[in-house]
C-alpha cells in the first residue's frame, strides 16, 4: 500500500487551466449533455432511438449552440472552435446525438457554408444550422470508401435546361453509410464528378433534395436503410442512389468551381489536385471534432474506472481483516495511470489543434502552409485519439471486472458506439498515410532549399547517423541519453530534454531513412514506384504516428511551462508527473527501437520501466483528484459503480461483520483452531 501523502491540488483550477480559453463553452456543453431527455434507453426499438436522437439534435440548435458557427454576414460570431468544443461534450449524453449533430451541423451545414456562395447561405444555411432543414453529407460510395477522388456518381450539365443530372451509374456508386439518410434527411450535399462540355472536372459538391415534405423519396432517388449496426443505433445511416435526378444550375456549391449558363467551367484554383483537396477541407471539422469527442469519451471511461478503483476493495492485505483498494495495487495503477496521462496529452494537444482550426476557418484565404498543417494534424490527431479511446475504454471495462460488463455502467455501450470513430471521416490507417506523405513532402522541400554546403553537412550527418546509430556502435560511445543525463538516476530519466530528444530523434531518423528508401521511386515507372511505396507503407505509417506522439508531448509540455509554479506548486508537480508519464510511456512502447538504434544504452533503458512504475504510484495517490479534474457529474457518468454505491455496500458488510463478531455464537475460523493445536 502507498503510504505517502497525496499532493494538495486545486482540481477546478487544473481542469480550467488544461482546457484553456474554451473551458467555459465546454462547461455549457457538459451542462446541456446532463439533461435526462437526451438519454437513449436500451429497451427502445430502433425507430424510437432514432427519433429521440433527432429530437436531441434539434434541441442542440434550440439551445443556441449551432449559431456559434453562423457566418458573420448572417449575424453570427463565426466561433468555429468554440462551437466544436461545446459540441464534443455531447458524447457524454449519447454518442449517437453527437454524431447525428455532427452530420447535420458540421458536415451538411459546413459544406454549404464553406463550399457554397452567399446566396446559397441565405437559402439553406440558416435553416440547416437551426435544425429546420435536415440533411446528409453524401460522399462515401460502396466501391470507394476512403478513395473519394475516384467516386463514380456523375453530375452532367445540360445547358439547354440549365440543370445538372445526378446519376448513379452502377451499384458500386451508391452512396453508403450516409448519416441521416435512412429516415430524416430532406436534402443531401452530394459529391459527384462534374461533367460539362464533355470534360470531367473531378469531384464537386451539389445540393440535392432527396425527400418530399411528407418524407417520401423524390422521383429518381432511392433510399435504403443500413439497419442495425454495431453501435450508434440512434443514427439513421443509409444509402442514396440517383437515377438521372435533375437539379438547377445554382445547386452546384460553387465557391471553388463555377459553371456558367452555357456550360463553361471556371475555378479560382487551376490545379485539379489542389482544388480537390481544398474542397475536402470540409472534412477537417469532422476529424477535429472526432479527435475531441473521443478524448472526452476516454475521460468519461477513466472517471468511472478511477472512482470504482478508489472504492472497490478485493483480497486481504497486510492488515488482518482489511481488504485492499484496487487503486492500491501496483498493476491496477499501471493499467490506469498511463491512460490518464494519454487522455490529458490528447486533450491539451486538441486545444492547440482548435486554435489552428479557428485560424484557418475564420480566414477567407488562409496561408497554404497553415491549411496543410491543419489537415495533417487533424488527420493524425483523430487517428491516434480514436485508437487511444478504444484501448482506454476496453482497459477501463476490464479494470471494473464484471461490473464493467453491465450495460447500465456505460462502458460496454461506450465501446460499441466509439468503435466506428476509427473509420468515420477517413480510416485511421489511411489518415496516417496522409500525414506520412506530408512529412515526406516537407522533408524534400527542406532538402531542396538548402545550399550546397548545407547539403554536404546534411549528408555527412546522415552518414554518421547510419554508421553509428543503425549499427549500434553509438552504444559503445555516448548516446543521446548520455548527452543529457550523465548520472544514472530516475530523475535524470524524467528529464524533459531527454524525452524530447528521444521522441524527436526517432521521428527524424525514421523519416530520413524512409525518404532514402523511397528515393529511387523518382526514376521508376508508375507500377514499380507504387510497389516500392507499398513495401515501405508500414514504416510510413509508423513514422506518422511517431510524429503525432511528438506533437502531443510538445503540446503538453508547452502547457506545463505556462503554469505559475510559485502560486500553484503542487498543481505544477502533478502536471509534471502526467507529462513525464506520457513521454516515458511512449518511449517505453518503442524501447526496442531506442536500444536497437543506439539512442539508449541497455543500463539506461532499464531505468524507464521502474520510473514509470514510480510515477504511477505517485499519481495514484491523487486518483480522486484525477477523476474530479475531468469535470463530469453523476448525470454524465450514470453508473451504479462510481457514485458511492460500492462504498455503501462495503460499509454495510463491515458493519455486519463487526456486529456478528461481537456475538458469543460467532463461528471460529478453522485455521485458528488448527494453529492452536499445532
Amino acid at each position: 500500500m502507498n503510504t505517502k501523502a497525496p499532493l494538495t491540488v486545486d482540481v477546478e483550477f487544473l481542469r480550467r487551466f488544461l482546457e484553456g480559453e474554451r473551458a467555459s463553452v465546454r462547461e455549457k456543453g457538459r451542462e446541456f449533455a446532463a439533461h435526462p431527455a437526451l438519454r437513449l434507453k436500451p429497451e427502445w426499438n430502433l425507430e424510437r432511438k432514432r427519433q429521440a436522437t433527432l429530437e436531441g439534435t434539434v434541441a442542440l440548435a434550440n439551445a443556441g449552440f449551432t449559431t456559434l458557427a453562423m457566418p458573420e454576414h448572417m449575424g453570427g460570431p463565426e466561433d468555429y472552435a468554440g462551437y466544436v468544443a461545446g459540441f464534443e461534450e455531447l458524447v457524454l449524453a449519447e454518442p449517437s446525438i453527437q454524431i447525428k449533430a455532427g452530420v447535420q451541423y458540421g458536415l451538411f451545414s459546413g459544406a454549404i457554408h464553406h463550399l457554397g456562395n452567399k446566396n446559397q447561405h441565405e437559402r439553406w444555411l440558416k435553416d440547416a444550422l437551426e435544425g429546420k432543414l435536415l440533411g446528409s453529407f453524401a460522399m462515401t460510395e460502396i466501391g470507394h470508401g476512403s478513395d473519394v477522388a475516384n467516386v463514380d456518381t456523375t453530375a452532367t450539365y445540360d445547358p439547354k435546361q440549365q440543370e445538372f443530372v445526378i446519376h448513379t451509374p452502377h451499384r458500386q456508386a451508391v452512396k453508403e453509410y450516409i448519416g441521416n439518410a435512412a429516415a430524416h434527411a430532406q436534402a443531401a450535399v452530394v459529391f459527384a464528378r462534374l461533367i460539362t462540355c464533355g470534360i470531367d472536372y473531378g469531384v464537386h459538391a451539389f445540393f440535392v433534395p432527396v425527400r418530399s415534405e411528407e418524407g417520401r423519396p423524390l422521383p429518381g432517388v432511392t433510399i435504403e436503410d443500413d439497419g442495425h449496426k454495431g453501435g450508434l443505433l440512434g443514427v439513421d445511416n443509409g444509402r442514396f442512389g440517383f437515377d438521372h435526378v435533375r437539379i438547377p444550375l445554382d445547386h452546384l456549391l460553387d465557391r471553388y468551381g463555377h459553371v456558367a449558363e452555357d456550360g463553361e467551367y471556371s475555378s479560382p484554383i487551376h490545379s485539379p489536385g489542389k482544388r480537390f483537396f481544398t474542397m475536402l477541407g470540409t472534412l477537417v471539422m469532422g476529424r477535429v471534432s472526432l479527435d475531441g469527442a473521443s478524448t472526452v469519451a476516454s475521460k468519461l471511461a477513466l472517471d468511472i474506472a478511477l472512482r470504482y478503483a478508489v472504492e472497490r476493495t478485493q483480497f486481504e492485505g497486510g492488515v488482518p481483516g482489511q481488504s485492499v483498494r484496487l487503486i492500491d495495487y501496483g498493476e491496477h495503477q499501471r493499467r490506469l495511470m498511463p491512460l490518464v496521462a494519454k487522455a490529458w496529452a490528447n486533450s491539451v494537444a486538441h486545444e492547440s489543434l482548435l486554435d489552428t482550426f479557428d485560424e484557418v476557418f475564420r480566414s477567407e484565404n488562409p496561408p497554404e502552409a497553415t491549411r496543410q498543417l491543419l489537415e495533417s494534424q487533424a488527420a493524425g490527431f483523430k487517428a491516434v485519439s480514436t485508437w487511444d479511446a478504444l484501448d482506454t475504454i476496453q482497459e477501463c471495462r476490464e479494470a471494473c471486472g464484471g461490473a464493467g460488463f453491465v450495460w447500465d455502467n456505460r462502458l460496454v455501450g461506450l465501446r460499441h458506439d466509439l468503435d466506428v470513430y476509427v473509420t468515420f471521416e477517413g480510416d485511421n490507417t489511411v489518415l496516417l498515410q496522409l500525414v506520412g506523405k506530408r512529412l515526406l513532402q516537407d522533408y524534400s522541400r527542406e532538402l531542396k532549399d538548402i545550399d550546397f554546403g548545407g547539403a554536404a553537412r546534411y549528408l555527412s550527418h546522415q552518414a554518421a547517423e547510419h554508421s553509428l546509430y543503425r549499427t549500434g556502435l553509438a552504444s559503445v560511445g555516448r548516446t543521446i541519453g548520455d548527452l543529457f543525463t550523465p548520472a544514472l538516476a530516475s530523475k535524470r530519466i524524467r528529464s524533459g530534454h531527454l524525452q524530447e530528444a528521444l521522441l524527436s530523434s526517432r521521428v527524424d531518423s525514421m523519416l530520413s531513412d524512409l525518404a532514402q528508401k523511397l528515393r529511387p521511386a523518382t526514376k521508376m515507372d508508375r507500377q514499380a514506384a507504387a510497389d516500392l511505396f507499398n513495401t515501405h507503407q508500414h514504416q510510413l505509417i509508423e513514422t506518422a504516428e511517431a510524429y503525432i506522439h511528438l506533437l502531443k508531448w510538445q503540446a503538453l509540455t508547452a502547457r506545463l511551462r505556462d503554469i505559475d509554479t510559485s502560486a500553484h506548486p503542487d498543481e505544477a508537480k502533478l502536471l509534471r508527473r502526467i507529462r513525464d508519464l506520457y513521454g516515458l510511456t511512449i518511449i517505453h512502447e518503442h524501447i526496442g527501437w531506442h536500444v536497437m538504434y543506439g539512442r539508449l544504452p541497455m543500463a539506461r533503458a532499464r531505468l524507464v520501466e521502474p520510473t514509470i512504475g514510480r510515477l504511477c504510484r505517485k499519481l495514484a495517490l491523487n486518483a480522486p483528484d484525477l477523476a474530479e479534474m475531468f469535470g463530469f457529474t453523476g448525470e454524465h457518468r450514470r453508473t451504479q459503480i462510481s457514485e458511492g454505491q460500492e462504498e455503501a455496500r462495503q460499509n454495510e458488510a463491515r458493519a455486519y461483520v463487526r456486529q456478528a463478531r461481537s456475538r458469543t455464537d460467532y463461528p471460529i475460523d478453522e485455521k485458528i483452531i488448527r494453529a492452536k493445536r499445532s
